[in-house]
């Protein structure tokens, strides 16, 4: 996806900012991507949409750039959505609006058949996923400012895809949410590979996606790695790219053994394949 300028900002804006950005049409579910050039006497701030509110950060490989990732959550509608750039100029105060079409994704609907205790849930098991939600939501709306990557990201496996992200769940007749990320084949017992630099956050069984392991990349983002049946990793550890995390499995609510792997933005979910692709073509053009 080349990068080229956002016409919708102002041409005065243009006159004093370099802003490129990855798509003016975002599907829901997807994630846009701003490049900044630093400019003399301009700093940037953040951008504000439907008032939160996404600090502008350095870019992980270039100094003279810095960066913002826009995620747009699978529940959004169509509509044009405002985004509003605050920064300094010459130390004072500017913002200016643009906008962004974010159009239906038309994501295909599935339906499977899973034990009746992971659809129907008794009073003991629905505090503990409720729990468990708490405990990973804390966790992925906390952004560290730090970013701990420096190359593309890679896949955990190798193999195919058996079920893509967005698509609509019906479990045992009864619609239950979408598909949060992107399954790969993988029988028990399969090594999984961290898809880049970060740290280990969580590692634990839960109950609905078994055996998981969270990775933070820093700036607010990261990958989840779930139905596993082993880890070779633990909480707060560094982990390097390609390093074997843990094993595939069938933990959790599952139809057989696989890998679910998926992502989070400033704590928003979003189609992993299509944030990895975004961000190798862009900011890591060029490194391997």
């Amino acid at each position: 996806m080349r990068f080229f300028y956002f016409l919708l900002v102002c041409i005065s804006t243009l006159n004093a900012l370099d802003i490129a950005i990855s798509s003016s049409i975002i599907p829901n579910g997807k994630t846009a991507l701003f490049e900044f050039k630093k400019e003399k006497n301009i700093h940037y701030n953040n951008v504000v949409v439907d008032n939160k509110r996404y600090t502008i950060l350095q870019h992980p490989v270039d100094a003279h750039k810095m960066y913002v990732l826009l995620p747009i959550s699978y529940y959004e509608k169509p509509n044009d959505k405002k985004v509003t750039l605050n920064y300094k100029d010459k130390n004072v105060e500017k913002n200016t609006m643009f906008f962004l079409r974010v159009e239906d994704a038309k994501y295909a609907k599935e339906t499977l058949q899973v034990d009746n205790s992971k659809v129907s849930l008794d009073k003991k098991d629905k505090k503990r996923a409720s729990l468990e939600y708490k405990e990973a939501m804390d966790i992925y709306n906390t952004s560290t400012q730090k970013s701990y990557i420096s190359s593309k990201f890679i896949l955990p496996l190798d193999t195919k895809i058996t079920s893509e992200f967005g698509k609509a769940r019906v479990y045992n007749d009864t619609l239950k949410g979408y598909h949060s990320g992107t399954d790969f084949r993988a029988k028990v017992g399969v090594p999984i590979k961290a898809s880049n630099d970060g740290v280990v956050v969580l590692a634990k069984d839960r109950f609905y996606s078994g055996g998981s392991i969270v990775i933070d990349h820093g700036h607010g983002i990261y990958t989840c790695y779930f139905h596993m049946s082993k880890f070779d990793v633990e909480k707060g550890q560094r982990v390097k790219k390609a390093q074997t995390i843990g094993l595939s499995g069938d933990s959790g609510r599952v139809t057989g053994p696989h890998l679910h792997f998926s992502a989070r933005v400033s704590g928003v979910q979003v189609d992993p394949l299509q944030l990895i692709t975004l961000m190798n073509k862009n900011l890591f053009k060029g490194i391997e």
